[in-house]
């Protein structure tokens, strides 16, 4: 005797099919198979229109249809296909694809906008505007959402005094954490939190580096400053009153000397060389000058020498 399916049981082989069709405009699309996508996806449309996902995949279809490989004309068209990028495409990955697969499949995206963008020369802040909302079209970012970190430097090095400009230094320094660590990247972190504190202060978010963020939760508690992103160009220092070690590797940053918090890193630096030495005379002139510029972080420094010597 045959038996015949239940209802339940027909729903459930309904269900699967469903599934089978979204699971297949997936794969096409990992694949980076425009032409096999969009088949695969008027299929899903065809038996299931009201399925969640066909929006989500649709945007993703048409992005593997409408590859361009011509350079930008201008900073504008540029701005445009980001956005594009950034509020169409990146949520709908998102929606439909596992959070590694999506970065994987968004990196390609990125990179050939990075390569149209390459003519583009860096524009920083525009006459009578106060931020840099164009610093962001150009290629160097770019290349860094790509994870190809030396085309993000190669980008960076193009761009005159791009050491003195806070967006092209947290470019380079995210690409030289991201290639060779966070031992040879210090000068660079050094200098981004004399020159661009919240510029410092978002980028050690975005690193996600367990040691960097529990050394900024210690600043956070220990820093006697106001609690605004500003205290961020302290950072340097206080580092150095707790881990002296790093000296040699923060000597390497350049003198901001407009920077009060750049120079004070510069004078503990000094005091920690002649420490060394055992050059008492000129410590205590150099320790005035410390305490005359900043005298809660040289309360915290002269702590740890009572330590040392009790």
């Amino acid at each position: 005797m045959t038996m015949q399916p239940t209802a339940q049981q027909l729903d459930i082989f309904a269900d699967s099919r469903d599934v089978v069709l979204r699971n297949g405009v997936l794969d096409q699309l990992q694949r980076r198979d425009g032409a096999a996508a969009r088949a695969a996806l008027e299929e899903l449309a065809a038996g299931y229109p009201d399925d969640r996902a066909l929006s989500a995949m649709t945007v993703l279809v048409r992005e593997l249809e409408g590859g361009s490989t011509t350079p930008f004309a201008d900073h504008a068209a540029l701005a445009v296909a980001r956005r594009h990028l950034e509020n169409e495409v990146v949520p709908a990955v998102r929606q439909v694809l596992p959070a590694q697969t999506g970065h994987a499949w968004l990196a390609p995206c990125w990179s050939s906008l990075a390569q149209r963008a390459a003519g583009l020369a860096f524009r920083g802040v525009e006459a009578g505007n106060h931020g840099d909302s164009h610093a962001g079209n150009h290629a160097a970012p770019l290349w860094l959402l790509a994870g190809e970190w030396a085309a993000a430097g190669d980008a960076v090095k193009a761009i005159e005094s791009w050491w003195r400009i806070p967006a092209p230094l947290m470019w380079m320094t995210e690409a030289r954490y991201r290639m060779e660590g966070l031992d040879a990247a210090w000068p660079l972190l050094v200098e981004l939190a004399w020159l661009a504190p919240a510029r410092f202060a978002a980028l050690l978010s975005g690193l996600g580096d367990a040691s960097l963020d529990a050394l900024r939760r210690r600043f956070d508690a220990e820093f006697p400053g106001s609690g605004e992103v500003d205290d961020y160009a302290w950072f340097p220092v206080w580092l150095l009153v707790v881990k002296p070690a790093l000296a040699s590797r923060f000597g390497e940053a350049r003198v901001q000397r407009e920077q009060t918090a750049s120079r004070v890193t510069a004078l503990l630096g000094e005091i920690l060389r002649r420490e060394h030495e055992g050059d008492q005379h000129e410590l205590v002139s150099l320790r005035q000058e410390f305490s005359r510029l900043h005298a809660g972080l040289f309360e915290a420094y002269m702590a740890t020498r009572k330590v040392q010597h009790r």
